[in-house]
């Protein structure tokens, strides 16, 4: 019987390793870059433009939302407003129609929290004599003393009528600055005077404005007078009132066939946020279009560099690296061309706005976000763009690259 001869175990060979880590990946891509430097930074330029104009449009679009909603926040955002809007059967039932009076106001503030100021509204109409004999339409509105902070008013001179003076219905006024320049010369002048409305003195003790051009879409004109709501009522003879400034539903104090409208700013601030983001969008988009013009770019620069390179690939596989090495040489620098360019761009992007807030005092928005999805853009970019080239470069037969001249 045979004694079997025990036997060796059989070495399997080595798995092999690659031939190029990362590391060494990124060193030939920056050694090709050193090599072709002016070819590559031309490249890289419009990533450049490209980063730079998506921070930038980001940023004039947040300013823009901020200078926007600011414009309106001056009138008052927080501002609520009523008034009586009719009825179907509300006139028809009872010969007369169902007005907002101050006891609504007054229900409001007693029933509503947070309510911070309230006034009534009444409107009259006068024509008061100027200049060269002639006679001019003027909007006369009664008003509380709370009134200028509802509406967010700016008293550019004299001062607004106080609680004492309304309570004692003293005969003063407030005049806007265009009626102060035409009827007086100046706003300072006008302080003092004396001005007959409605068949009364009143004095002139303030000019105000609105601070911001309401272009004509506001209850105030350019020759607008605001007297006492309880000297206007004096005119009027009764409660009734056009509008109120206050925040609530009041229809449960009226016959529920009338009709009342509650309104404020809110819808004017999401339609300003919505056209500030809308074009924003559109700027973003022609952003994309320049970032993809140079990834196309980078697209041709590596395929031409691969086609100068056929021999040095053919060496290389020669030598052991494989087509997986090969490429993620080439698209490492496609990577290193976008990466770089996006980076210039974002510092470029973000260098404006900075400068500004320096050297101005107006806070420009700067949205970190943005840059993040510049330099996320730029990478990207490289990663689609420098496939087509990195694929072809791996594709390449070693022998037939060696012969190439």
């Amino acid at each position: 019987m045979s004694v079997l001869a025990p036997t060796r175990p059989v070495a399997l060979p080595a798995r092999r390793k690659p031939n190029l880590v990362f590391g060494e990946i990124a060193r030939f891509a920056y050694d090709t870059f050193c090599t072709n430097r002016v070819r590559f930074v031309l490249t890289a330029f419009g990533m450049v433009v490209g980063t730079a104009s998506l921070i930038l449009v980001v940023t004039i679009g947040l300013t823009g939302k901020q200078y926007v909603i600011g414009q309106l926040q001056a009138i008052g955002s927080n501002m609520v407003y009523a008034y009586y809007e009719g009825g179907a059967n509300a006139a028809t039932n009872t010969g007369t129609q169902d007005m907002l009076t101050v006891n609504d106001m007054r229900a409001v503030r007693e029933q509503v929290m947070g309510i911070r100021a309230a006034s009534p509204l009444v409107e009259l109409h006068d024509r008061i004599a100027v200049r060269g004999g002639k006679e001019r339409d003027i909007l006369i509105l009664g008003v509380s003393p709370q009134y200028l902070e509802v509406r967010n008013l700016m008293v550019s001179a004299g001062r607004f009528f106080d609680e004492d003076e309304s309570a004692a219905r003293t005969k003063v006024a407030v005049v806007t600055e265009t009626f102060a320049v035409k009827q007086f010369g100046s706003i300072d002048a006008a302080i003092g005077h004396e001005i007959k409305l409605l068949g009364l003195p009143f004095t002139i003790i303030g000019v105000f404005r609105e601070r911001i051009d309401t272009f004509g879409e506001t209850e105030i004109s350019d020759q607008t007078i605001l007297i006492p709501y309880t000297v206007a009522r004096f005119f009027t003879g009764d409660d009734y009132v056009k509008q109120i400034f206050f925040s609530m539903a009041i229809q449960s104090r009226h016959r529920p066939d009338s009709i009342y409208k509650v309104q404020n700013l809110s819808q004017l601030l999401d339609v300003a946020a919505k056209i500030a983001n809308a074009l924003t969008s559109v700027l973003l988009l022609v952003s994309a279009i320049t970032l993809i013009v140079s990834g196309i770019g980078i697209m041709n620069i590596m395929l031409a560099t691969v086609n100068s390179r056929i021999r040095e690939i053919g060496v290389r596989k020669a030598v052991g690296a494989t087509n997986r090495e090969i490429k993620y040489q080439f698209l490492a620098e496609a990577l290193f061309i976008s990466v770089t360019g996006g980076l210039l761009g974002i510092i470029i992007g973000l260098a404006l706005p900075f400068s500004l807030r320096f050297l101005t005092s107006f806070r420009v928005p700067i949205s970190g976000l943005s840059a993040i999805i510049a330099i996320g853009v730029s990478t990207l970019v490289g990663i689609i763009f420098g496939t087509v080239p990195a694929a072809r470069a791996a594709r390449l037969d070693p022998v037939l690259s060696l012969r190439h001249e």
